[in-house]
């Protein structure tokens, strides 16, 4: 029986494949913007935001020239945010949620005022716990946070209330929810699926979300300062990056459509799930650890630079030639955001004792575009990007590789309530871009004259 499936879904597969490949020469021929890209590498402008602004070059004269990269928060430059919350000693995350919500840096009255209120409601619905986590229990933390979000809906009596001021309650009180649900579903999936003891604490009050996720997220709840400082900056620094990333535009095309709060939000967790979006750091401590089983001496230049060489010629890893972690879709010279969580990373690594491993990070980021000029023989400019230091931060941080990308989701709630707002104010119009249909007309079979196609290998 299996076998008779099996043969059924494989010339499914097949005849799938052949009717839904479209010719690359029709590409050339109609010239669609593949990727909502330019030929240059540029985005097609399909909106306006005043959310956040990613800068990572300039157009002169029809030309695409490298600039130092920038990322901005309202028209804030990130490292002066974080400059500002760090120099008096106090965690950033809400400060920067209350900043992209509402569009302003919050006095020290209205933070205090905000930070309460999402103390007030992190407690998650009665019973939700045990009914909508414990219960089915996911090998996957992401479609486990989806399907909590989702369900969240059953529990809000003003769900379908679309008016701005619900809108902006059910965005603080999700964005406050989501480091409880997040933990909840590591310790179920954990306990169900890893055989680990099952931790549920209670929620701790007062505290940042940085510390609240580490408080509940450990099993014996303990975090030091400096761990928390540190989850709090990258928490900070991936709550938003411009309208054009793959799960702000998914929230902002799905909430066009005048649904609600919660079918949008679900979907921005469905998008950023995907390895081509939230889950690259897991793919770079997957690289560094076979570049560790491979390489002798982390901190010798020459042997680094030989395996990385293997990689970029499709020799070693998983033969794509990628190096994980290095270059960007928009930033050429920088990655602001890189640079940030590296100095905090310097801390951790001397802190936890890991500086053998830090210099491989380091040889790393310096020799990869010498050698991808040399062996692609290509001019585009790369640097490290956010995800060669943050998995590795992550890691120190003795947080498992499953909550990777649910904690990129518990940051970028408030990026996508924010541009979920703005759409909701100034969109208008639901997306709908345009797609050129290639498949040549044909005139209806009678099921008694068809023929099945005949599939070869």
């Amino acid at each position: 029986m299996t076998n008779k499936k099996d043969a059924f879904f494989s010339d499914l597969e097949k005849r799938t494949l052949i009717r839904n490949t479209i010719p690359p020469e029709l590409n050339t021929k109609y010239q669609p913007k593949r990727g909502l890209r330019n030929a240059d590498g540029t985005g097609v402008l399909a909106g306006l935001t005043k959310v956040g602004e990613v800068h990572g070059y300039v157009i002169d004269e029809g030309e695409k020239t490298p600039v130092e990269g920038r990322l901005m928060y309202r028209g804030i430059d990130v490292k002066e945010i974080v400059t500002g919350f760090q120099a008096d000693n106090r965690f950033g995350f809400e400060e920067t949620c209350y900043l992209l919500l509402m569009g302003e840096l919050p006095t020290a009255e209205q933070t205090e005022e905000f930070r309460e209120m999402l103390n007030r409601y992190r407690a998650l619905p009665e019973n939700f716990t045990e009914d909508m986590i414990l219960k089915a229990p996911s090998p996957n933390i992401m479609n486990k946070l989806a399907r909590a979000v989702l369900s969240l809906y059953s529990y809000d009596d003003d769900a379908e209330d679309r008016t701005l001021r619900n809108t902006i309650k059910q965005s603080v009180k999700l964005i406050s929810r989501f480091p409880v649900m997040t933990a909840y579903a590591y310790q179920t999936k954990n306990h169900y699926y890893d055989n680990g003891t099952l931790h549920i604490r209670h929620i701790p009050e007062g505290l940042s979300t940085a510390e609240v996720f580490l408080s509940l997220v450990r099993a014996n709840g303990q975090y030091t300062n400096l761990e928390a400082e540190i989850l709090d900056l990258a928490l900070v620094l991936h709550a938003e990056h411009g309208g054009g990333n793959n799960s702000a535009f998914t929230v902002r095309a799905i909430t066009s459509s005048d649904t609600d709060t919660y079918s949008a939000i679900a979907a921005g967790i469905g998008s950023l799930k995907g390895y081509k979006h939230g889950g690259a750091n897991i793919k770079v401590l997957q690289m560094v650890d076979n570049i560790k089983e491979n390489v002798k001496s982390w901190d010798n230049e020459k042997q680094v630079e030989d395996y990385l060489a293997k990689i970029i010629r499709k020799e070693a890893f998983d033969n794509n030639g990628l190096v994980y972690g290095m270059g960007h879709a928009i930033y050429t010279y920088s990655d602001p955001r890189a640079g940030l969580l590296k100095e905090k990373a310097e801390l951790l690594a001397k802190e936890k004792g890991h500086q053998e491993e830090l210099s491989l990070y380091h040889n790393i980021e310096k020799l990869t575009p010498g050698l991808f000029h040399e062996i692609k023989q290509s001019e585009k400019i790369i640097s490290a990007n956010v995800d060669l230091y943050s998995g590795f931060v992550y890691q120190m941080l003795g947080i498992p590789d499953d909550l990777y990308t649910p904690l990129f989701a518990m940051s970028r709630i408030s990026g996508w309530c924010a541009h979920r707002i703005e759409e909701i104010i100034s969109g208008g119009r639901i997306i709908r871009p345009a797609y050129k249909c290639v498949q040549p007309k044909r005139p209806y079979t009678p099921m008694g004259d068809r023929m099945a196609q005949q599939i070869t290998e």
